[in-house]
């Protein structure tokens, strides 16, 4: 008979068997020491395609990593069937520090952020200078979202030949932003993708624009076809074989220097409600010892701010004071405005 309060033992305590899946918790996770290292090119329903040496290998995300989200152009480290054979399946087990990050909401009051691209050297603005219009605020966006995430900018113009770009070219000569202009034809013929090639070379490029301005048939230029067929995935190809954005793709540049081309959705709108607005002045090396005097939690667009003074004193061109405004004012006016 089995005795129980104050009287009983040792012998007593009932002990459940250790059952399969039943296993004592612990905190030690395992480090992966051999795991490889891939490139993630593109992410699709929780699926993740990867470059890992020569090879495409699909992965998940492992558990362990709990609500850590790989992205288009992060640096991870796999294990598992890493053969690349249809239906095997890799496991990612860890990500590597990021060395820039481009990121977005939906509008400026959703509060969730989407990090578009990791890693990425630079982001090209795609803007049509006709047929659409321009939209200048959208640009600015593009822009403050780049320089928080630590992309350097590269503005892209097409259509050309419908206007001509210096107006728009005057909106930002102040920032000394590099920019290609193109015509139509020149997308055509190849042209374009040739002079726009020599500011990518060597480095991971992100693409952005909205629908119309020529981001997908400037992307197909500068990738051929057979090198699109090797990382293409499911989202990015239609059943007729044309190619669509409906999600990042990372694409291997066509340049004997090397390079990536990360062609991404086409945006109707880049929300900013992520963006500290006092990151923003690390873009401005040239204004920003002129901050040392401003108020806390300055704006930098108010009476007190020491801006004003700094640029009088002959310190900095006024022209950049300007952009620099004008850029920390777009989280406050619409796309439109």
């Amino acid at each position: 008979m089995r005795r129980y309060g104050k009287h009983t033992d040792e012998d007593d305590i009932r002990s459940r068997p250790n059952r399969k899946g039943n296993r004592p918790r612990t905190h030690i996770r395992p480090k992966h020491e051999d795991a490889a290292e891939g490139l993630v090119l593109t992410v699709d329903r929780g699926r993740l395609t990867c470059l890992v040496e020569d090879r495409i290998v699909t992965a998940m995300k492992a558990r362990e990593l709990g609500r850590k989200a790989a992205v288009v152009g992060d640096r991870v480290a796999l294990v598992g069937d890493l053969s690349g054979a249809k239906d095997t399946l890799a496991r990612i087990v860890r990500i590597e520090e990021r060395t820039s990050v481009l990121r977005r909401t939906a509008d400026d009051d959703d509060p969730y952020e989407r990090v578009v691209v990791a890693n990425a050297d630079q982001l090209a603005i795609v803007t049509a200078l006709a047929d659409p219009e321009p939209r200048p605020r959208l640009i600015d966006r593009c822009l403050v979202a780049a320089f928080d995430g630590g992309l350097t900018p590269l503005l892209v113009m097409t259509k050309s030949d419908l206007a001509p770009p210096d107006e728009l070219l005057g909106l930002y000569g102040a920032l000394d932003i590099p920019f290609v202009v193109t015509s139509r034809e020149e997308l055509e013929n190849g042209d374009a993708a040739d002079r726009v090639r020599e500011h990518l070379d060597g480095k991971v490029t992100a693409f952005v624009g909205h629908s119309g301005v020529g981001k997908t048939t400037l992307v197909n230029a500068l990738v051929p076809e057979d090198r699109r067929r090797t990382v293409g995935h499911v989202n990015a190809v239609t059943g007729r074989g044309r190619h669509t954005t409906t999600s990042a793709l990372a694409l291997p540049l066509s340049s004997k220097a090397g390079g990536w081309v990360v062609d991404t959705p086409g945006v109707r709108s880049f929300g900013l409600a992520h963006i500290d607005p006092s990151r923003v002045i690390h873009a401005f090396p040239d204004l920003e010892p002129g901050t040392e005097g401003c108020p806390r939690a300055c704006s930098h667009d108010e009476p007190d701010c020491a801006l004003d003074a700094w640029v009088a004193e002959g310190h900095a061109d006024p022209a950049r004071l300007y952009s620099l405004r004008r850029l920390l004012a777009t989280r406050e006016r619409t796309e439109g405005d």
